[in-house]
C-alpha cells in the first residue's frame, strides 16, 4: 500500500455566465494505485468533516 503526501492546487474555473467550476489534478501513482484506469475511471468521492476520501468505485 502506497503512503505518500502532496500539496495539490485547486483550479477554478469561471464559465462564461459566471458559474464556477473546480478541478483538482492528481498524481498518477495515486490513481494506478486505486486500480483507476483510462477505461474503469469511476470513483467514489466522500466529505467526512475536514477531509475528502476518494476510493475507486465498486461496480453494481
Amino acid at each position: 500500500m502506497l503512503k505518500e503526501t502532496r500539496i495539490l492546487n485547486v483550479n477554478y474555473n469561471k464559465s462564461g455566465s459566471g458559474s464556477v467550476s473546480t478541478r483538482l489534478n492528481l498524481p498518477i501513482t495515486f490513481l494506478r494505485e486505486l486500480g483507476v484506469t483510462e477505461i474503469d475511471r469511476s470513483v467514489e468521492v466522500t466529505l467526512k468533516g475536514d477531509e475528502i476520501i476518494i476510493k475507486k468505485a465498486k461496480k453494481e
